[in-house]
């Protein structure tokens, strides 16, 4: 463990330029009185780390020291050859070069390890689609990827549901969902979201741009994943479901609607009443719908409405043929 540890503090001192002994104590999870002595342990092997004093201090290594030390384990082997598992990487261009650092990287390891390694990746496929949906075709993720690495402007038309628009953005970064590519941007001084697929006439301008505030995709990206899931479930609806329909609520509810269902009491009948996000009402009837005669709709009064409507309309339907 304290091998690791030291590995750790060292690997971390190379490639930050400053680092405080706080900071080691929190990412190796020990005590500032153990970094102390991992430190001194490391300047007598010899490694040149020092220490500068003050409110802004910390611990650095002598400039230019750099080490060859790269005792990967087996499961960290494991953990950078799924890196390069499927399409993504061949996408965004970048196929040749994880190509040459996946040889790179068998040469460097151990002969006993590069046998497990590469047995390791034909073990594993990373299929990113849902299933009975098609892959989206866009072929302008290397240009994207390029603009957002050297901060270029960007300008292309954009085909959404409201028509056709030209935007000239700050492309900040691209997410991988289900299968579909989407563009993070500054747009008009907000931060957007588009669909790389829905992207046409892609211009790489020549003009770049500062951001004045350090861009963080992930939060940003969970934070979007949560407005839009309010968004699109911004009612409550009360229903009364069959064992039948019970079992069918887990599988056909997105994540969203089953973190925020409520199972009420079951009546003598058989009925069990539930509390559920609920979407528009022309969304809602589609949803309720897939339950066949396993849901009873008893609030909002609207839903219950707009559902006795289609079963009537389907009901003439079939009576008439």
């Amino acid at each position: 463990m304290r091998a690791s540890r030291l590995l750790t503090i060292l690997m971390t001192l190379q490639s930050r330029e400053q680092v405080s002994a706080a900071e080691l104590a929190r990412d190796c999870q020990v005590s500032v009185r153990s970094i102390y002595r991992d430190i001194d342990s490391l300047s007598a092997l010899g490694i040149p780390v020092y220490s500068e004093q003050g409110v802004h201090g910390g611990y650095r290594l002598l400039e230019g020291y750099r080490t060859q030390l790269n005792g990967f384990s087996k499961q960290e082997i494991e953990t950078l050859f799924m890196l390069g598992l499927s399409g993504p990487v061949q996408e965004l261009g970048l196929a040749p070069a994880m190509s040459e650092a996946r040889l790179k990287l068998l040469a460097a390891i151990p002969a006993s390890l590069r046998t497990h390694a590469e047995r390791f990746q034909s073990c594993f496929l990373l299929d990113t689609p849902g299933w009975f949906t098609e892959k989206e075709t866009v072929g302008d993720l290397p240009q994207l990827f390029n603009a957002i690495w050297q901060k270029n402007q960007i300008m292309f038309h954009y085909q959404s549901w409201r028509g056709s628009s030209q935007r000239v953005v700050n492309p900040l970064g691209m997410v991988l969902k289900a299968g579909n590519w989407y563009l993070v941007a500054q747009s008009e001084g907000q931060i957007r979201t588009f669909r790389v697929a829905r992207i046409q006439d892609l211009n790489i301008l020549n003009q770049c741009f500062e951001s004045q505030t350090p861009f963080d995709l992930p939060a940003y990206w969970q934070q979007s994943h949560r407005q839009m899931e309010a968004e699109l479930y911004p009612d409550i609806a009360e229903i009364k479901l069959t064992a039948k329909g019970l079992k069918m609520l887990s599988s056909l509810s997105p994540p969203y609607v089953r973190q925020h269902t409520q199972i009420g009491q079951t009546d003598d009948a058989g009925w069990t009443s539930v509390t559920l996000p609920s979407g528009k009402t022309e969304q809602a009837v589609v949803e309720m719908l897939r339950f066949g005669p396993d849901v009873q709709v008893i609030q909002p009064e609207t839903l219950r409405l707009a559902m006795k409507n289609a079963i009537d309309a389907m009901f003439q339907y079939y009576i008439a043929t």
